[in-house]
């Protein structure tokens, strides 16, 4: 990756904004130049990048922003995305959404990039989708237990870490945590009930009894697999941990395989990490992986109700692997490519 690219982050104020902008330097991410967008409410602040900072600029109606961009992340919420990327497209960038925008749009392609890169080569839009955050790890997990044995049905539970729903909600959850700890009654301000020693639901809209959020990891893991058939369910909750999302998966495959079997073939599949010694008490733990890349994965044991089915724990930084460093994988496997 010898060759340098002008990058633009749009939302780049955010937590997932901001954690786009430490990838990339982590990564080493060749950047020629670099180009920071939000809000009126968030132009001029700086944000540290490298061995200096840059300044944030306020988007502009006409897309001005976005000439000589080349990789274009977005994670500034849909309505943005619906009305930037495109034109952030038709300058010339490579747009990377983190939104909920183009997910299921089919001349949007939506990319892990360890399960279906191939996908991003084929981008009518000029526009890639990155999943929802349980949504990745989720299919991580997924894609090489299809290609080995097959997929029948997936249910899935997740205990999703507040941080998914933004930094102010990290914040009132530690006020929360606070209050309770002085003797106060913890308030709700920007999740519709206290998440401090309690776990949420998110909103139901659909007459299906399923929420959003359930019915993103149905549409879009099957989207991804490039199975519309496949029966899959979850059930999403929102837990007071701060950072990295966990799943309860029970899966049903159409060739059996063993316990050791799967922790083997996990163990060699790109993007996983395996942690699975129940006598040592070692499984996957959400505050200590707060911040890795990797999916982790522990408990895996059979799934007793059912004939070829295995169950197990799945970890993950919402914010990073979830999000972020998704999105900045994409742009890598692209820049190896040309592009």
């Amino acid at each position: 990756m010898s060759t340098s690219y002008a990058v633009a982050i749009v939302g780049a104020t955010g937590a997932v904004g901001r954690e786009m902008l430490r990838v990339l330097e982590q990564r080493r991410f060749p950047c020629g130049q670099v180009t920071l967008l939000a809000s009126h409410r968030s132009a001029g602040r700086r944000l540290p990048f490298r061995d200096g900072e840059i300044e944030v600029r306020e988007l502009d109606d006409a897309g001005r922003a976005f000439e000589g961009v080349r990789i274009a992340l977005f994670s500034a919420g849909a309505q943005t995305s619906l009305k930037y990327a495109p034109l952030a497209a038709r300058a010339g960038a490579v747009v990377i959404d983190n939104s909920s925008a183009f997910r299921m749009d089919p001349d949007v392609p939506l990319v892990v990039p360890e399960v279906n890169f191939a996908a991003a080569l084929d981008r009518p839009r000029g526009i890639i989708a990155n999943p929802n955050c349980s949504t990745i790890q989720l299919v991580v997990v997924l894609g090489p237990l299809r290609a080995a044995a097959g997929l029948r049905r997936v249910v899935v539970s997740t205990y999703q870490a507040v941080s998914g729903a933004g930094a102010r909600a990290l914040a009132e959850l530690d006020r929360q945590t606070r209050d309770d700890a002085d003797g106060r009654i913890p308030t709700a301000d920007v999740l519709p009930f206290p998440i401090h020693g309690n776990l949420l639901f998110h909103d139901v809209k659909d007459p299906s009894g399923y929420t959003e959020e359930e019915l993103k990891i149905v549409h879009e893991t099957r989207k991804i697999l490039g199975d519309a058939a496949l029966r899959i369910t979850a059930t999403c909750v929102r837990v007071p941990v701060r950072v990295a999302h966990s799943e309860a998966a029970w899966v049903e495959l159409e060739r059996p395989m063993t316990v050791a079997q799967a922790r083997a073939l996990l163990a060699r599949s790109p993007g996983i990490e395996v942690v699975d010694e129940p006598a040592a008490r070692r499984y996957p733990l959400p505050r200590e992986l707060a911040g890795t890349d990797a999916v982790f994965v522990g408990r895996v044991r059979e799934d007793a109700s059912v004939p070829g089915g295995l169950a197990m724990w799945i970890v993950a930084d919402n914010l990073r692997k979830g999000a972020a460093l998704n999105a900045v994988q994409i742009a890598e496997r692209l820049v190896v490519r040309g592009l």
